[in-house]
């Protein structure tokens, strides 16, 4: 009989004990699926606008329609996702970089994403490539290039770091983010396709929100590895050396050159022509004198 009072007991407590778990767990935050960020804004950047079409002379396929298409269905993904998010133009507009810079700038607790297509004169030229600067911008960097060069066929043309100004200029984390080469046949008719861009824009929001990272395929042959910036699980191998800037060489530019190299010779052969005969009169009337 006592037996059977102290088993009561202990069941009545540990029912009210599981209660008091319940409750606890009711009260404490789900677990996230993605990794915790440190920031709740996202600013992006969808690349030229307006009169900049973006690209190379002759280039069938706008860059700036399809970054601009591309920066509004991830603008959807990350407000669904709950995110605050800006963008620098959510129409056919030139924003000057200096303009794009500031808006990000105004927020502190965010982050910046670049979106932007690739071009060559070069046709077989293809893959993703994703930029950043500072060091801070680098893990950022990372998550999203993975998860795009996972999520599509094209090379993996690795991470890369470059001063470009948007990305140099910027006070909070910052990369640009090269889609793929819409001087590429085949990759053009790809990004062409609605399905194409919207699991671009898919992959870059999950890069932004930290989901794990997938296994990759290697970068591109060729490419010089640099040692990675962050800490990884394990080695990706995908942080690569940037090509130099190239210099422009425009025919105008050594043409305009030439001209103002000849002129300034001309100048200056002019200038020895006047002081020769100004040197030969000064002679010529002290010969006068002393006579």
């Amino acid at each position: 009989m006592v037996a059977n009072s102290i088993c009561a007991q202990w069941r009545v407590s540990l029912v009210n004990l599981c209660g008091v778990v319940v409750a606890l767990l009711a009260l404490s935050p789900a677990p996230a699926t993605a990794v915790s960020r440190r920031f709740s804004t996202v600013v992006i950047d969808a690349g030229h606008g307006g009169f900049d079409r973006g690209g190379i002379p002759g280039q069938r396929v706008s860059e700036k329609i399809m970054a601009l298409d591309v920066a509004q269905r991830l603008e959807g993904q990350l407000r669904r996702a709950g995110y605050h998010v800006i963008m620098t133009r959510d129409s056919d507009v030139f924003v000057p970089l200096g303009e794009r810079v500031r808006i990000a700038n105004h927020y502190g607790d965010a982050v910046f994403v670049c979106i932007h297509f690739n071009s060559a004169t070069r046709a077989g030229a293809n893959g993703i490539e994703t930029y950043y600067y500072s060091t801070n911008s680098a893990k950022l960097a990372a998550d999203i290039h993975r998860q795009v060069v996972a999520g599509t066929t094209t090379d993996n043309r690795g991470i890369r770091r470059r001063g470009y100004f948007v990305l140099r200029r910027t006070s909070i984390p910052a990369v640009l983010v090269e889609c793929g080469f819409l001087t590429n046949p085949g990759e053009a008719n790809l990004i062409l396709q609605n399905t194409y861009r919207q699991r671009l824009a898919e992959r870059i929001a999950d890069g932004v929100m930290g989901k794990p990272n997938p296994p990759n395929r290697p970068v591109v042959a060729g490419l010089t590895h640099v040692p990675s910036p962050i800490t990884q699980p394990f080695d990706y191998h995908d942080f690569v050396r940037a090509e130099a800037e190239r210099q422009p060489t425009h025919r105008g530019a050594r043409k305009k050159s030439s001209r103002s190299s000849k002129k300034k010779k001309s100048s200056s052969s002019s200038s020895k022509k006047k002081s020769s005969t100004s040197e030969t009169k000064k002679k010529k009337k002290k010969t006068e004198t002393d006579d």
